[in-house]
């Protein structure tokens, strides 16, 4: 498998089980309605566990633009294979944002509620304070990005083609991913990656989902560039305490 169709699917997949929890605890009439923060948060660290297991032999699982560019910035990774990445991980959020359109297309029929439905295809505010939702976005992707150079070791590669987080690192990112979510995630609903966020807010921008409302592109930027403010920071603060 190539490292591109690695990205792609490992991060199809981890949207298609993210999003897909979001859908079973907020959507009417299913199994898991009003099941709670707990039952999303545990899936969401799963689903990364699936996603960093399936592509990490093969692309090192990045799995998210912010590690990708963070992993960059520290000299862990090529430059040259960023945007090839970033590209096979949107389209693999866009695809996983699709299939869970499709799973539970008879209970977005069944719900009336267009908040709802937004939210299970991408991240929002509890409380609508920029300042403070880009803040909290860069600190649960810092936490994120200075973590995972841990994760993956600590020496930096003499090549600067270190790909990231192996097979061997899937239990403990999706740990990492399960506590930034019950600890930092009640603000912004912790996106700590943009295309898990843009991916799946262009589906629900297309896709003609029954009592939908608008996308809210007034706060797309923050799940965009909150993470990738926060793994450049966490790049730089890994590279300070090393010099």
């Amino acid at each position: 498998m190539s490292p591109f169709i690695a990205e792609l699917i490992g991060t199809m997949l981890v949207i298609l089980l993210g999003d897909g929890v979001v859908a079973n605890v907020i959507l009417n009439d299913t199994k898991g309605n009003n099941s709670g923060w707990m039952v999303i948060t545990t899936a969401w660290g799963l689903a990364v566990f699936v996603g960093v297991t399936v592509a990490g032999p093969y692309s090192g699982a990045h799995l998210n633009p912010a590690v990708t560019i963070g992993l960059a910035i520290a000299g862990k990774f090529a430059w040259a294979q960023v945007l090839p990445y970033i590209a096979a991980q949107f389209i693999g959020a866009v695809m996983g944002a699709f299939l869970v359109w499709i799973m539970y297309f008879d209970h977005f029929k069944r719900t009336n509620n267009p908040a709802g439905i937004l939210a299970v295809f991408c991240t929002g505010p509890a409380v609508r304070n920029y300042v403070s939702n880009i803040a909290s976005e860069v600190i649960g992707s810092f936490v994120l990005i200075f973590t995972v150079f841990y994760i993956t070791g600590a020496e930096i590669t003499s090549t600067k083609t270190a790909i990231g987080l192996g097979t061997v690192g899937a239990l403990p990112v999706a740990l990492l991913v399960w506590v930034i979510g019950l600890s930092l995630g009640g603000t912004t609903g912790y996106a700590i990656n943009p295309v898990r966020d843009l991916g799946p807010r262009l589906v629900h921008a297309l896709l003609p989902i029954k009592n939908k409302g608008g996308s809210d592109w007034a706060y797309a930027w923050i799940p965009i560039l909150g993470p990738i403010a926060g793994a450049a920071l966490a790049a730089l603060a890994y590279l300070g305490i090393r010099s």
